[in-house]
């Protein structure tokens, strides 16, 4: 008898936890990514900042399933699905399916600005974070060359526009790193200003957390000498810098935290996509009249107990991985299926070195307490045998501030060409 063919496309923390939870099963899987590697993607700042390197927070997914049997990894980018006729289209080839789990993830939205795309750095995968890491390297390469010219100083202020955990943890990152770390190799820009401005359109910071928290996140990171502009919305971003409410802010970085949209996949299934582009789903997580197809991660709007879509973090797309699994491994009828109910174990936010903010099931934690819990849960995450390294490399960076990957690649080409 043949066994039932489950595609997984995405290998992000939705579509693994499902391939992991169907371990032994009797099922064929077929995961399908465009990269060959899963990528831990709340530390990809700290590559982006030179404080870890790649490895340690990728691994290759035919590592990771080395002892799984029951599944076939296939690098390539799904194009299309098919769900009348069960497929889905690659570039080279077709696949048929009884289960289809779509987790293909997100991507930057620039909110109908996309000429925007081509002055900004996001922070989304490994090239981007390489980019970013080669992009602010060059930038103080650039100033001291530029002195005593004033034209300098742009490519020493840095912007990043967002005020949601990806941006506060990449501005007191670069805070520190850029100040404690890479300033001291240039000794003529010593006595000049690194500014790092974070621009937030909501009236605070950390949306989603408690507003004691959001105002704790502001101070700790105007301790580092970010400065933090609330109630300022993006209106154009240029070559030259960014313009924010009244006022431009002569910039040659950066870095867009500000929004994500689901996969443009979606739109191949033709249905009703809601205004980030996610597709509803039913409380098994399946797509309507599609049992056997189901949407998870950040290409799932799905609905809380008070009728809120869930957030885009990696819990919750764990969660719904593990479900899905569990009903494909099980098979009950549609009709049967329990709904999936997301429980809510707290977030977190680092901001810097012994900085950082936790809500945990109510209780807030703030200061080292916080960084000590926010550096455990993110190393227990870790897939691989990269956890002792990576303890390893924070304690030494801890200690002294040095990252031994402060390295530009020679085919590094920059966002925005110099007009000087």
């Amino acid at each position: 008898m043949r066994r039932p063919k489950v595609v997984i496309v995405g290998g992000g923390f939705g579509g693994l936890a499902v391939a992991r939870g169907l371990k032994n099963a009797d099922v064929e899987i077929v995961l399908i990514d465009k990269t060959n590697h899963h990528l831990f993607q709340p530390l990809l700042y700290q590559v982006a900042i030179a404080s870890l390197s790649r490895g340690d927070i990728a691994t290759p997914f035919r590592e990771i399933f080395r002892t799984q049997s029951n599944i076939r990894f296939i690098l390539d980018r799904v194009e299309a699905v098919d769900c009348q006729q069960q497929v889905v289209q690659l570039i080279n080839e077709t696949l048929s399916f009884d289960f289809l789990v779509l987790a293909p993830g997100s991507r930057p939205s620039f909110f109908g600005h996309e000429e925007w795309r081509h002055h900004v750095w996001s922070l989304k995968n490994l090239h981007d974070a390489l980019g970013i890491r080669d992009h602010i390297l060059h930038s103080f390469e650039r100033a001291e060359r530029l002195l005593p010219h004033c034209e300098a100083q742009r490519y020493l202020t840095f912007v990043i526009v967002g005020g949601g955990p990806t941006g506060v943890e990449f501005a007191g990152a670069l805070a520190e790193i850029a100040r404690n770390t890479i300033r001291p190799d240039f000794p003529l820009l010593r006595d000049h200003t690194i500014k790092i401005i974070l621009v937030q359109k909501e009236s605070r910071l950390l949306k989603g957390f408690p507003a004691q928290l959001s105002e704790h996140a502001k101070k700790d990171l105007e301790h580092l000498d970010v400065t933090v502009k609330l109630n300022c919305v993006v209106t154009d971003i240029s070559e030259h810098g960014v313009q924010c409410n009244d006022e431009f802010i002569p910039t040659a970085n950066v870095i867009w935290a500000a929004g994500n949209e689901a996969s443009p996949l979606l739109r191949t299934l033709n249905m009703d996509l809601d205004p980030e582009g996610r597709i509803s789903v039913g409380q098994d997580l399946s797509i309507p009249k599609y049992p056997s197809i189901f949407v998870i991660g950040d290409a799932a709007c799905c609905l809380d107990e008070n009728g809120d879509p869930l957030p885009g973090l990696a819990a919750v797309a764990m969660q719904q991985g593990r479900y899905v699994a569990h009903l494909i491994r099980h098979n009950p009828s549609p009709r049967s299926r329990v709904p999936f109910h997301y429980k809510d174990r707290g977030q977190m936010a680092t901001i810097g070195k012994a900085r950082a903010v936790a809500n945990i099931k109510g209780w807030n934690v703030s200061g080292l307490p916080a960084w000590l819990l926010w550096s455990v849960v993110h190393v227990s995450f870790l897939i691989g045998f990269d956890k002792i390294r990576v303890i390893m490399e924070w304690i030494w960076f801890y200690l002294t501030y040095k990252s031994s990957e402060r390295l530009i690649d020679i085919d590094f080409q920059p966002k925005k060409k110099d007009k000087t």
